[in-house]
């Protein structure tokens, strides 16, 4: 992917960019890139982003039989270290891959804040945003694929979609006493997530290959729990309606993205045929929600005046 250029139309997110704490932004329209700032071949954490990368993995072995989103916890044979009831072993993968599974059992990276009670709400029935849920999809890929959540990744999405910069040796597994099941931890630079975004922009379709199940992309970035004032989680993904007023990444026209603590982010804008990454290398460093909702209106501006 070339670095792409940089127009007049542009220079109010430049100096944007430029006054805070980012170290890459990309914006593809019509699959080409019309702006690149920054260090754009950078790998650096993409934090939970990864949660959105791996949720592709999982849409290439559903659609190959490989995995069944409707298996439960008990069927796979999935337990913890302080061991999962009954009732919780009937969470189905579909109900992690949305963060609503019903366990709330502690987590490597816990998310204790807002946490329920073990028990406090069955399977199905309550989004929470858990960091048991996305880590023990890790586990459950490798254990039925029987692969390697990275070696999978390289072979069936970064080297398709001819990722530049990535590499395994920049994803680990992060264990802790809290969890049989790890973190996965991933590096990636801004212009490969930026083919990420496109292939789901594309229907999961890249240089005429398929790639990604259109389905499985429709229903991913679809809202499976309204979160209140227009934002809603999909399978891993966020979305926003227009001008939604719970979430400060909205713009006038429907989103959904991937967000990553520190200012990752990929941003897909259908009707606009677009695509915004954003990057801030030092994720204790870098910026806001809301920072990046005024980063994005700027992005979407610039595209709109190209319209004109």
């Amino acid at each position: 992917m070339p670095a792409g250029r940089v127009t007049d139309r542009f220079d109010a997110l430049s100096r944007e960019l430029a006054n805070g704490r980012s170290t890459a932004c990309i914006v593809l329209r019509h699959h080409t890139p019309v702006f690149a700032w920054g260090d754009a071949g950078r790998p650096s954490s993409v934090a939970s982003v990864r949660k959105s990368l791996i949720g592709a993995l999982y849409g290439i072995h559903v659609a190959e039989g490989r995995i069944d989103p409707d298996a439960t916890l008990a069927g796979i044979g999935l337990d913890d270290r302080l061991g999962l009831t009954a009732l919780e072993k009937t969470a189905t993968i579909r109900d992690l891959l949305s963060a609503r599974s019903g366990v709330y059992h502690p987590s490597v990276h816990d998310t204790q804040r807002g946490r329920p009670a073990r028990g406090a709400h069955p399977p199905g029935t309550h989004w929470f945003y858990n960091n048991w849920d996305f880590n023990a999809l890790g586990a459950i890929f490798n254990r039925l694929t029987g692969a390697d959540l990275f070696e999978a990744f390289a072979e069936r999405i970064a080297g398709p979609l001819g990722m530049q910069d990535f590499h395994t040796g920049d994803c680990r597994y992060q264990h802790g006493p809290e969890s049989l099941h790890p973190v996965y931890k991933m590096r990636l630079s801004a212009r490969d997530l930026a083919r990420f975004g496109q292939l789901y922009l594309n229907g999961g379709a890249w240089l005429g290959r398929r790639i990604l199940d259109r389905d499985w992309i429709a229903e991913s970035t679809r809202s499976h729990s309204p979160l209140g004032g227009g934002r809603g989680y999909g399978y891993l993904w966020w979305t926003a309606e227009p001008h939604a007023p719970g979430d400060a990444l909205s713009v006038d026209t429907a989103i959904y993205y991937a967000s990553g603590y520190g200012g990752q982010y990929i941003v897909v804008v259908p009707d606009l045929d677009a695509v915004v990454v954003h990057r801030a290398a030092n994720v204790d460093n870098g910026i806001d929600h809301a920072a990046m909702g005024r980063l994005l209106s700027l992005a979407i501006k610039a595209l709109r005046e190209e319209d004109r």
